[in-house]
């Protein structure tokens, strides 16, 4: 009991001292976001991200966090971002942020997500001024624009999207027909095979380039199309003209290893034919971001282009 009024009372000390919501020095500006509407300041300085997005939103914008959550105690940074956020303190994972932590690291602002953090909100408003986006994944572009609105790069924002979307388009044009390539994304997790449908994030990213999907992979009809798990037995309905692969995780991927040496994973065509990637999944599933789909385009120009080509 003790040391749970210690850190309460410590947490109280910062958020005052430390520029809580009610508590920015400096020029503010008002941001609507998903808890409400919060006064920002003009130009935030020390950053606290608790979602995978925002790492990648950062990074696009050229800002470096001082702090992050991770999806659990023994990830790292992921490795696409570089050096400089490798050294980015951990502040918990996603699913519970350490409170005394970010506090500790006197934050000016907090991104983080209402789907993931929504019953941490009011403590992590009192430490620093905090912008929650709805939800991840689908909406990864408007979360995106939301987050650079938050740092004060809104205009810059908007331009690295369109930047983006229009590589997307590019990319489509140069492989001509790129709907009638059936482009097929699977992702081992330790305790299952996913299959991912049109409203993943990298899902997405193909729709931008206008790349076509094999049909079990639309997820037509389910209430979430972002991804459906299909077990080992059926694997034979993954094939397409090209699969990207990735493995969330060590155990992931030894079982990814052990179901891609069977003999069902050997009769799909796209195997036969030498058309499977093995890809980063810290890009491709989690990067969730305009950097990450930058990446996965130019996977997709080094990979899938010859095959138009043919």
């Amino acid at each position: 009991m003790t040391l749970a009024i210690a850190v309460t009372s410590g947490l109280a000390l910062t958020a005052c001292g430390g520029g809580g919501a009610d508590t920015a020095d400096g020029p503010t500006r008002p941001v609507k976001h998903a808890m409400g509407e919060t006064r920002v300041p003009e130009h935030p300085k020390r950053v606290v991200v608790l979602d995978q997005d925002k790492l990648d939103s950062l990074y696009t914008l050229g800002i470096t966090p001082v702090g992050a959550a991770l999806p659990d105690q023994a990830s790292g940074m992921p490795k696409y971002l570089g050096p400089e956020f490798a050294k980015v303190k951990s502040v918990g994972t996603l699913q519970q942020p350490d409170l005394e932590a970010i506090a500790a690291l006197k934050p000016d602002l907090i991104l983080g997500s209402k789907f993931r953090q929504e019953k941490f909100y009011a403590e992590l408003a009192k430490i620093a001024p905090t912008v929650f986006t709805e939800r991840v994944g689908i909406t990864w572009k408007e979360n995106f624009q939301l987050d650079a609105e938050a740092v004060g790069k809104k205009d810059e924002g908007r331009q690295k999207l369109q930047q983006y979307e229009a590589q997307a388009k590019q990319l489509g044009r140069r492989l001509g027909d790129p709907a009638a390539l059936k482009i097929s994304l699977i992702r081992f997790r330790p305790d299952e095979i996913r299959q991912y449908g049109p409203e993943s994030f990298a899902g997405i990213v193909l729709n931008d380039i206008g790349l076509g999907r094999p049909k079990a992979q639309l997820l037509e009809g389910k209430d979430d199309r972002r991804f459906a798990p299909i077990s080992t037995e059926r694997i034979d309905q993954v094939d397409g003209d090209f699969i990207f692969v990735s493995a969330f995780g060590q155990k992931a991927a030894e079982q990814m290893s052990t179901v891609t040496a069977g003999p069902l994973w050997k009769k799909l065509g796209a195997v036969k034919d030498g058309r499977v990637k093995v890809v980063d999944d810290e890009i491709w599933m989690t990067g969730i971001g305009v950097t990450a789909a930058g990446k996965i385009l130019n996977d997709i120009r080094t990979y899938v282009t010859p095959l138009a080509k043919a």
